[in-house]
């Protein structure tokens, strides 16, 4: 089984092609948060958690969903037996984002066989000196990046231990434990969502996208300001007039989310 969560679509992708590979179940994590999080693994079922880096850090509601996962293994078989791997997209580095993950999923008997992060397009554009990858260099990354999963799902396939293969970046505690714990629990808000009523042309796309349903549509999107959102910017990225802004900030920056 594979977990994953995605805002604008590269893991997704990513979690469907190894879905493909291993030929095992897909979740989405917002869904399966409406559930009790109990799952019964078949024999010999692999364990995977695919999830964007927001901040260095996993997404609040992947680690949400680590506290309370419970997994069930087979009367003749302990979940030590079930390999266990991750993958996570990032714009440029990870920090300590699997670490820290694989501290909290080791808390609940699974320990993590292999590793592998993602440089995908950037999506993140809310601060001063982050913008969406040109044209070229957004391409550039999706070949990289095919070529470098189709590597880790033949790793995975093939039950492979100890295979880590993570972009890090430069002080990755620094950034994970000081700028990213700064960032994930001050900076990911909806309060900061507008929209521009005269550009908006009203089709509700904004709700449709948004994984964690906190858009109310009502011929204008609001916000439900419940703590819920999750900052992924699907809102903003696929609002096809670009009537939907983070702030001030965005509102000459670029769009994206993942095209084949």
């Amino acid at each position: 089984m594979i977990f994953y969560f995605s805002g604008t679509g590269n893991t997704r992708w990513a979690a469907e092609q190894l879905a493909a590979a291993t030929k095992e179940r897909l979740y989405f994590i917002p869904e399966e948060l409406k559930t009790a999080c109990e799952y019964t693994l078949e024999e010999n079922e692999r364990i995977g958690f695919c999830f964007p880096v927001h901040g260095w850090q996993p997404p609040h509601i992947v680690r949400q969903f680590v506290s309370r996962l419970t997994l069930l293994t087979p009367c003749h078989s302990t979940l030590d037996a079930h390999y266990a791997y991750a993958l996570c997209t990032c714009g440029d580095s990870t920090g300590l984002a699997v670490k820290m993950l694989a501290g909290e999923l080791a808390a609940k008997g699974i320990v993590l066989q292999s590793c592998q992060s993602l440089i995908m397009p950037e999506s993140y554009v809310c601060l001063p000196f982050m913008y969406t990858d040109t044209p070229q260099r957004e391409h550039e990354k999706k070949d990289e990046a095919k070529v470098v999963l189709e590597k880790f799902a033949n790793v995975v396939v093939s039950r492979q231990s100890g295979y880590e293969q993570l972009t890090l970046g430069l002080t990755p505690w620094t950034f994970t434990h000081i700028i990213g714990a700064y960032f994930n629990r001050f900076m990911i808000t909806d309060k900061k969502f507008t929209v521009d009523g005269d550009v908006c042309i009203h089709c509700g796309k904004c709700a449709e996208v948004c994984p964690v349903g906190d858009i109310e549509f009502d011929n204008t999107p609001s916000w439900k300001n419940d703590s819920s959102c999750t900052c992924c910017l699907s809102c903003y990225h696929h609002c096809p007039v670009h009537a939907i802004n983070y702030g001030r900030i965005t509102r000459k920056r670029g769009q994206y989310y993942f095209r084949e």
